[in-house]
Formats: structure tokens, C-alpha cells, sequence
């Protein structure tokens, strides 16, 4: 009772003219944090105090909001599992704070159910996948936006899930998360301008059994083209054709870490691209989170 005392009345003092008084009530009222925000929305929207008070306050909002997103990115990169669904999330927080979560989790296990019931134990390695492409490509709609390629909206998890359309990580990565319930050795690929998917040698793990399974790869899988399947020479090609050195990362699955940043990475484009020089400020600063 006493700290909503002290919110509202620290809010009746955001418009005060003395910019020293104005950055004291800023800080108090980021030490409280989310706890603060619906009593400052409410303000906004029933005071008329004029718009510095209502820019001020969201300002506030978003500070608060961005404060939030640091702080739960910065726990998952401490955490030792670093689960990549809860750092997809986190980024598509700072888009959209008061996103759905439980849709997004009750969506990717109702993908997982209905890949299961198509599954059984004597299916290859292809055959899994064939099935696997039928139910997300075919049954969810899951698709490529080639047409709108650049939009924030393909970068941030729950927008995907909603609309069914990504671009190659988000895709990727929505696969990746699904596959690997079902303990399919799915990894993601950070290949430069494109991100595609590894189907790990289940025998071999990730270590180089031959020379021609160098990676420990059986194939690769493009979610961007409904799941087209191909091999270590069609890599090899695409990278000839950007004149890049064959690399090692190139061809082998990265890390989760390397997946959030390269989604940040991707949202800093898009924002870039629309002159939004906050947003790259702010996304930059949590890119720079990711060790």
C-alpha cells in the first residue's frame, strides 16, 4: 500500500518544470520498475497534465520495459542450459513487452503432438524429416515472407507463430526447437546471408567420422524453402558464389547463443533499414550482452 502511495505520487510529479526534480521521480520510479507501469499507463490515459507529462511517461514506460528485457536476457546468458525458446522469446519482448507467452508455448507443443502421432521408431533419419516437413510446411502453413523480408515482425518469435511466415533463422530456429523435443538432432547453421538447419549424423554425433562426413552431418535442411534438403557441396557452392572461405562454422551447428545474437543482429538490420536509430542504439546494447 505504501509503494502505490509513493508511485502515484511520485507520477503527479513527472511534469514538474525543474529538470532536477523530474530526473529524481525518473529514478524512483525505475527502481520500482514493472510494478510502476500500470499505474503509469493508467495516468497517461485518465490525467490530462499536458504532453510533456504524457511523453515523459512513456519514456518511462519503455525505460522500465527495456530494463526488464536486459535483465532477462543478461539470466539466460548466465544460465547453463540457455534454452533457446526462452531467448527468442526475451528478443521478441523488447518489440512487443506485453506479448502472449503461453501462446507461444501452448503453439510449439501443440507442433510437437501432431509431428509425434506421425512418427514411429523405424523411420530413417529422411523419412522423419519428410514427415516433419508435411505437418509444419503443409498442415501449420509455416513459410518463407520473401515479400516483406526485412520486417521486425519475421525476427520475433510470436509474430511468427502468428502470421506462420519468418525469415530463414526465425524459421530455423521454430524448427529446431520442435525437432529437438522429439529428440531430432536438429541444429541451426549460421551460414553468412542465409541460416539453414543440420540433421547431426545420430551415430557419429558431431565428431568428423570420414572424409566425406567431415562434419558429422547427414544433410541439411532449408526451412526458408519448405524444407528442402541438400548437402556439404551445395554449401560449398553457395559461399563460392559470395567468394567466402570455406569455414568450419559455416558447415557445422552453432551455438544457442549464437542463434539470439544473430536474431538480434537481424532485428538491428531491420530497424536500420527504416532509419530507427533508437532501436539499433537499444538492440545493439543487447547484442552486446551475448559473450
Amino acid at each position: 500500500m505504501n509503494d502505490q502511495k509513493e508511485i502515484k505520487a511520485l507520477i503527479h510529479l513527472i511534469d514538474d518544470p525543474d529538470e532536477n526534480v523530474y530526473l529524481h521521480v525518473r529514478d524512483q520510479l525505475l527502481k520500482y520498475g514493472p510494478n510502476a507501469i500500470p499505474y503509469l499507463e493508467s495516468s497517461w490515459e485518465h490525467d490530462q497534465f499536458g504532453l510533456i507529462f504524457q511523453s515523459r511517461i512513456e519514456t518511462l514506460i519503455h525505460e522500465i520495459q527495456f530494463d526488464e528485457v536486459k535483465n532477462e536476457l543478461t539470466n539466460w546468458v548466465n544460465s547453463s542450459e540457455k534454452d533457446l525458446l526462452l531467448g527468442a522469446i526475451a528478443i521478441a519482448r523488447y518489440q512487443y513487452p506485453g506479448l502472449d507467452e503461453q501462446f507461444v508455448h501452448e503453439t510449439i507443443q501443440q507442433l510437437r503432438r501432431d509431428v509425434w502421432l506421425e512418427l514411429n521408431d523405424d523411420m530413417t533419419a529422411f523419412e522423419r524429416i519428410k514427415i516433419f516437413n508435411k505437418v509444419f510446411f503443409d498442415i501449420y502453413n509455416f513459410h518463407g515472407d520473401a515479400k516483406n523480408f526485412h520486417s521486425p515482425m519475421n525476427s520475433c518469435i510470436n509474430t511468427v507463430i502468428e502470421s506462420k511466415k519468418g525469415n530463414p533463422l526465425s524459421l530455423c530456429l521454430i524448427y529446431s526447437i520442435v525437432a529437438q523435443s522429439l529428440d531430432m538432432p536438429v541444429y541451426g547453421v549460421n551460414l553468412p546471408n542465409h541460416f539453414i538447419l543440420a540433421y547431426i549424423d545420430e551415430n557419429g554425433s558431431s565428431h568428423f567420422l570420414t572424409d566425406k562426413n567431415e562434419y558429422g552431418v547427414l544433410f541439411y535442411i532449408n526451412a526458408f524453402s519448405r524444407g528442402s534438403i541438400f548437402n556439404t557441396k551445395d554449401i560449398t557452392e553457395f559461399l563460392d558464389n559470395l567468394n567466402l572461405p570455406h569455414e568450419r562454422s559455416y558447415f557445422e551447428p552453432c551455438s544457442n547463443s549464437d542463434v539470439i545474437r544473430r536474431m538480434i543482429t537481424n532485428l538491428i538490420a531491420s530497424f536500420q533499414q527504416v532509419g530507427n536509430s533508437e532501436k539499433v542504439n537499444e538492440l545493439t546494447i543487447l547484442r552486446d550482452l551475448i559473450p
